[in-house]
């Protein structure tokens, strides 16, 4: 049997109260919560552990306990993310079309690029630091799980998490370099 339980259904269940915030003002709230790191441990203590030394059954009793440990907290947090809104106000007043025109721009056009041809970027690289050439497969090559040659030498270029799939079909039979996208940059590992 599977069932689905809402999160207002959660919340009754628990008997806790229901949510204050429209859509647009949680959102905020959270993205502001997160670049100020307000709700961290080392402000409001760790969260997880806390609900476990927690003894009692009631959002009262809950508040009543957390706040006898943490009185501070809830002020320090509020003040973190108030800061961070202030923040969120002075660069929204920055922001006109033009501004939006070239973010949407900067999306569509040149992330997708980057994001979608980031292969020919690392074969590239390989390539400047084996002094050599590069080019990127043909067709006919990338069935035979080819993405690309540096060099005479075939590349086949796999995302990290590749290497902890057991028993995919796909036999690579040449060098392999694994990648991984982080925040701002693709780390890269050649297996030779």
């Amino acid at each position: 049997m599977k069932i689905k339980l809402t999160f207002d259904e959660v919340r009754d269940l628990l008997e806790a109260p229901p949510a204050l915030f429209s859509q647009v003002v949680a959102p905020l709230l959270n993205l502001a919560n997160q670049y100020a790191q307000g709700t961290r441990p080392k402000v409001v203590g760790q969260m997880s552990e806390l609900i476990q030394d927690f003894q009692g059954r009631t959002v009262e009793e809950w508040r009543t306990w957390y706040l006898q440990r943490y009185p501070e907290a809830i002020q320090a947090a509020t003040a973190k993310i108030l800061d961070m809104l202030g923040r969120f106000q002075t660069a929204l007043e920055t922001i006109d079309s033009k501004a939006v025109r070239q973010w949407v721009e900067d999306l569509v056009i040149f992330k997708t690029f980057v994001g979608l041809r980031f292969q020919e970027a690392i074969l590239k690289k390989v390539a400047t630091l084996r002094r050599t050439s590069y080019r990127l497969s043909e067709p006919h090559e990338e069935a035979k799980g080819t993405d690309g040659f540096v060099g005479d030498t075939p590349i086949a270029i796999k995302p990290e998490t590749y290497r902890a799939k057991p028993g995919l079909s796909e036999a690579i039979e040449c060098e392999v370099i694994f990648y991984r996208k982080t925040k701002n940059a693709i780390q890269i590992e050649i297996e030779e």
